[in-house]
Order: C-alpha cells, then sequence, then structure tokens
C-alpha cells in the first residue's frame, strides 16, 4: 500500500518515466555479473539493446531467454488442449523484443504460420532483422492490424491488456475478435484478484465493483501505464466469445502470477 502511495504521487507529479529509467540502470547494475556470464556461456544467443529486455520483463539475460522457453513451452500446453497445432496461423500480439515468440518455431510443427506485432517500431526493427521464421509487423497504438478478417486460429498477448486503457480494452478486443478465425482461441493474462494488494483504498473499491482500475498520467502502452482487470470486467469484455478457461494461480514469494483467460470465438 505505501509503495502504491509513492507511485501514485510520482504519477501526479509526472515522474514515472524518470522514476522508470532509476530502476532500469539500478537493475542493469544488479545483473551485469550473471549478465555477462550469461553471455559467455551463450555466445550464440543473439540478445536485444537493453532497455528492450528491461522493458519487456527485467533486466536479466537467463530470464530473458531460459526462463522465456518456459513459458514458451507452458503457452503451448493450454493451446493444444484446444486446437490441433499443424497448418495454422498463430499470433502474439504484443510480441515485444520476441522474447517468447522466438522459441516457438523449434516448438511447433513447420506446417505452422508465426506472426508477431508490436507498436513499438524500435523493437519490431530488431526483430525482423535477428530473429528468423517469424512474420513480424509493427501495429499503432489503436487498431488495426494489418491482417485480412478471420485469419488466426490462436492469438495470446502476455501482460498487453495490462497497460491500456478502457477504451483500448475493447478497441482491441474487437479487433482481435475480427482477425481470428471461427472457433479460433485467445489467450490473454491481466492483473486479477492477486494484484489487489498493490491497490490503493480507492483503487480497491473500484475494483471490488467490477470495474478496470486504470493508472495512467504516462504513455499509454508503455510498462508504467497499468491497468487491473476484475473478473466481472473481463466477463463483460468477452461477452461474445466462450470462456474456455480462467485461471488464477497463487503467489511465489515476490511473485504475483497474473490471472490467465482462455476464450473461443463463436
Amino acid at each position: 500500500m505505501f509503495k502504491s502511495r509513492i507511485t501514485s504521487l510520482l504519477r501526479k507529479l509526472r515522474l514515472m518515466h524518470l522514476a522508470d529509467w532509476m530502476n532500469f540502470y539500478v537493475q542493469e547494475i544488479r545483473n551485469r555479473k550473471s549478465n555477462k556470464a550469461f553471455k559467455k556461456n551463450n555466445p550464440d544467443v543473439i540478445l536485444p539493446p537493453d532497455y528492450m529486455i528491461y522493458e519487456s520483463f527485467q533486466m536479466n539475460y537467463e530470464n530473458y531467454y531460459n526462463d522465456s522457453l518456459d513459458t514458451a513451452k507452458w503457452l503451448i500446453g493450454y493451446f493444444k488442449k484446444y486446437i490441433v497445432l499443424e497448418n495454422i496461423n498463430i499470433l502474439e500480439w504484443g510480441c515485444g523484443p520476441a522474447r517468447i515468440i522466438r522459441h516457438l518455431p523449434k516448438l511447433l510443427d513447420k506446417s505452422c504460420e508465426i506472426f508477431g506485432s508490436d507498436y513499438n517500431s524500435k523493437t519490431i526493427d530488431w526483430c525482423k532483422k535477428n530473429i528468423p521464421d517469424i512474420n513480424f509487423s509493427r501495429n499503432n497504438l489503436q487498431p488495426p492490424l494489418e491482417f485480412e478478417n478471420n485469419f488466426f486460429d490462436i492469438i495470446y498477448a502476455t501482460s498487453v491488456f495490462t497497460h491500456l486503457s478502457e477504451e483500448m480494452h475493447y478497441a482491441w478486443f474487437e479487433e482481435l475478435k475480427r482477425i481470428c478465425k471461427q472457433s479460433a482461441i485467445i489467450f490473454l493474462t491481466t492483473h486479477g484478484d492477486n494484484c489487489k494488494p498493490k491497490l490503493t483504498g480507492e483503487e480497491l473499491k473500484l475494483f471490488e465493483e467490477g470495474k478496470l482500475v486504470v493508472r495512467g498520467n504516462v504513455k499509454e502502452g508503455h510498462r508504467t501505464f497499468a491497468a487491473y482487470q476484475p473478473p466481472e470486467f473481463m466477463h463483460k469484455l468477452f461477452s461474445d466469445f466462450e470462456l474456455l478457461e480462467h485461471v488464477t494461480r497463487e503467489p511465489e514469494g515476490n511473485y504475483i502470477p497474473q490471472d490467465v483467460w482462455i476464450v473461443r470465438k463463436k
């Protein structure tokens, strides 16, 4: 709660980006030794610039690469419950610097077409130059995407809606609906009940009322722009879809898992 009040003050003073850069430099120093060791032990692994890594997850090369391989396998475990993973089109919307998607070509059948999209032009430029066997494209903060109607069998987005306003929740979900096929699945993660201890009293009241909680005063889409999604809000967002799974996981130490939502287009 105290940390929430501090960040709330920084937002009001429009100092969140400065605080975020300071945190980046602290993490860079803290992880310097382990990152150097990772590069020495993994000379063939191509890594994005440090701030891209930090912006997508943490300033730790091991987490960016190896932990994300585990995440890719975890995602596939959900996908194959509902879709035969052959001759399909898969999109990671909000792919960042390919933290997860770079692992998919070696985990999926070669008949699968893999696409990644992100609003950060520098990130997409890096991905196009360095990550093979994936079709990368840049989108804007607002829809549309460049894809035709009813194109994808699977769309996934990890911690993307967590950085969008309420207006963009509805606009983007409608766009994802447009580009996914009949019976396609959409896999999303959100800030759910596990995040309630982070909220201020006023924010918690809104959350308990089933309303989206948004912390703005920064660039929308950036890691410092935060949205918290109560289950009631998500059910409303998914009203035209079949809900397949809503998975909540218990926190482990400092790790606070996001909610998992899997829905199918009717």
